[in-house]
């Protein structure tokens, strides 16, 4: 009887595939809570934008302009009588567009070059991390100009000197992770049994590097949608009339003593969105990289 109670306590003490799965420990998680929430909190306004608003976000009623809070107008009116909460509600779906598709430029072209440097090594290393450098010289606000002065202002242009500016972020975390992996022992397995470089990498590298690339691509997202406020503050990005975070405040920042909430909303919807980003990429970061979640 004693040894069977003994036993039976062993069971009970013994923790469950469930207790150390993902979701238990990101629910314990405070970073990946919160971020979750702020992201998802986003992805709402974005999508309850395309099914409802509270008046459209394009319409121009002079008599309605630099209206306070109110029922009617909850977050007030800007200077050409638009609603402020239909504007951040739509201006929402601008930032994660810019967001997306400037993420998955960097992260598809980044993460092939990458893998490529890590997989040939020696000259192809060397050429793809210099190349990397050489990009590493025009920010995106600079290619932005650059872009703008060729082909004129506009979200297009935004959206591919933010996509090329993260081009060799990607490569060189890749390449970074992807060499670490290169010198397991399942990989000189994988070579004993005659694999070549394109199938260990898309077998084996890859899915070792995923997490990685997603906590990455995550972090890089919450800064492209501050390169995409920042641009369209500088009218380089969204134009008019499609609303846009950025432009609201570059359109609030000469009435700042006459209506202060107006660069109030669209500021705090920008913090917001990359707080929540941010944290999220930091659980993402605990929870996926092994050797913090063997800490933990």
């Amino acid at each position: 009887m004693n040894g069977a109670a003994h036993s039976t306590a062993l069971v009970e003490r013994r923790p469950s595939a469930t207790d150390s799965g993902f979701w238990p420990r990101a629910r314990r998680n405070r970073s990946f809570v919160l971020g979750g929430l702020l992201t998802l909190l986003l992805l709402c306004m974005a999508g309850l934008s395309f099914v409802w608003t509270p008046y459209s976000a394009y319409a121009v009623d002079m008599g309605s302009a630099m209206q306070p809070v109110s029922a009617s107008h909850w977050l007030g009116t800007d200077a050409y009588g638009r609603d402020v909460l239909t504007l951040l509600l739509v201006g929402a779906r601008s930032s994660i567009m810019v967001g997306v598709i400037a993420v998955g430029i960097g992260l598809l072209a980044g993460a092939a070059l990458g893998l490529l440097a890590a997989a040939r090594r020696s000259w192809v290393e060397e050429l793809v991390m210099r190349i990397a450098d050489f990009t590493f010289a025009f920010p995106a606000l600079l290619l932005a100009i650059m872009l703008t002065a060729v082909y004129g202002a506009g979200i297009r242009n935004a959206i591919i000197a933010i996509g090329i500016f993260y081009i060799p972020t990607f490569a060189r975390v890749t390449r970074a992770s992807a060499s670490q992996v290169w010198t397991r022992d399942y990989i000189q397995a994988a070579r004993a049994c005659a694999k070549g470089s394109l199938r260990i990498t898309l077998e084996h590298v890859l899915p070792n590097i995923l997490p990685v690339l997603i906590v990455q691509a995550t972090i890089q997202f919450a800064l492209a949608i501050l390169a995409e406020a920042a641009l369209s503050y500088l009218g380089l990005g969204t134009q008019a009339p499609e609303p846009s975070w950025g432009r609201m405040l570059a359109e609030a920042q000469t009435l700042m003593f006459q209506a202060p909430l107006l660069s109030v909303w669209p500021g705090l919807a920008i913090a917001l969105a990359v707080l929540g980003l941010n944290l999220l990429g930091d659980g993402l970061r605990d929870l996926l990289d092994p050797r913090l979640a063997r800490k933990r």
